[in-house]
C-alpha cells in the first residue's frame, strides 16, 4: 500500500509537469517506454491498457500486471509510450509499401518511417528515405525522368510526431547531431517552436523553410561543394 502511494504521488507530480516537457525529453521517454514494453512486458496484456493519462494507466498496469516489476521511472516511461501509441493511431502518417525503394539512392524505405518523404507525380507516388534525397529529386529534376510542373504534392515526416506534413509548410533544421539513413539531413518539423527546441538540444546550425533550400545546401549535406 505504501509503495502504491509513493508511485501514484510520483506519477501525479510527473503528470503535472508533463505540460512543460520539451519535445526532445518527451520523445526520449516514449522511446525508453517502447524498449521496456518490448523487453519485459506481455504485448497481449499491454493491448488492454486503455488509460488516457499517467495515473489511469498505472492503475491498469497494477491491475493487469503485463510486465515484470518496474521502478517508478520505468513506469513513467512506459505510461508515456502507451499514451503516445494511442495518439499515434490517430495521426495521419506516410504509409510506405514494403518493397518501395528510394529513386535517388535505391535504399528500401519502409525501414525508416521516421525519415520518409514522398512526391506524387501524375498519380504515381515516389518515396524517399529522407528530405535530402527528395530535394535532390526535386532540384535536379533534369537528371530524373519527370517534369517538375507535374508534381501534385510533396510530403515529409515531422521528426517528433511522425505526422505527415506538407513539405512546403515545414521548418527544416540543418547541421544537427542527429543523422538520417543517409547521414546529414534536413530534419523537418510542423511547428517552428519545435524546430527551435530541436536546434537548441541537438546543436543545430540553422532553421530554414522549403523555399530557402538551395542546390548548395543539399549537396553540402553530402560534403560536396556545388556551384550553381
Amino acid at each position: 500500500m505504501i509503495k502504491l502511494f509513493i508511485i501514484l504521488s510520483y506519477l501525479l507530480y510527473a503528470q503535472e509537469e508533463s505540460s512543460s516537457l520539451s519535445p526532445a525529453r518527451l520523445s526520449h521517454l516514449i522511446q525508453k517506454g517502447k524498449k521496456i514494453s518490448q523487453k519485459v512486458c506481455d504485448e497481449n496484456k499491454l493491448s488492454h491498457i486503455k488509460g488516457k493519462d499517467l495515473i489511469e494507466i498505472y492503475k491498469q498496469l497494477d491491475k493487469i500486471e503485463p510486465c515484470i516489476r518496474l521502478n517508478k521511472r520505468n513506469i513513467e516511461a512506459l505510461s508515456y509510450f502507451l499514451i503516445s501509441k494511442k495518439s499515434s493511431d490517430r495521426i495521419e502518417r506516410i504509409v510506405v509499401p514494403k518493397d518501395s525503394r528510394c529513386p535517388v539512392c535505391g535504399m528500401f524505405i519502409n525501414k525508416y518511417p521516421k525519415w520518409v518523404a514522398l512526391m506524387q507525380i501524375d498519380g504515381k507516388v515516389y518515396y524517399f528515405d529522407g528530405v535530402k534525397d527528395m530535394m535532390k529529386y526535386y532540384i535536379f529534376d533534369s537528371d530524373f525522368p519527370y517534369h517538375r510542373d507535374r508534381i501534385r504534392e510533396m510530403k515529409v515526416t515531422d521528426f517528433y510526431t511522425l505526422k505527415e506534413i506538407d513539405a512546403k509548410d515545414a521548418f527544416y533544421v540543418l547541421g544537427s547531431n542527429v543523422y538520417g539513413p543517409m547521414g546529414d539531413e534536413l530534419v523537418p518539423f510542423e511547428k517552428k517552436e519545435e524546430a527551435k527546441n530541436f536546434m537548441r538540444e541537438h546543436n543545430g546550425d540553422k532553421m530554414i523553410q522549403f523555399k530557402e533550400i538551395t542546390p548548395n545546401i543539399v549537396m553540402a549535406l553530402d560534403g560536396i561543394e556545388y556551384n550553381d
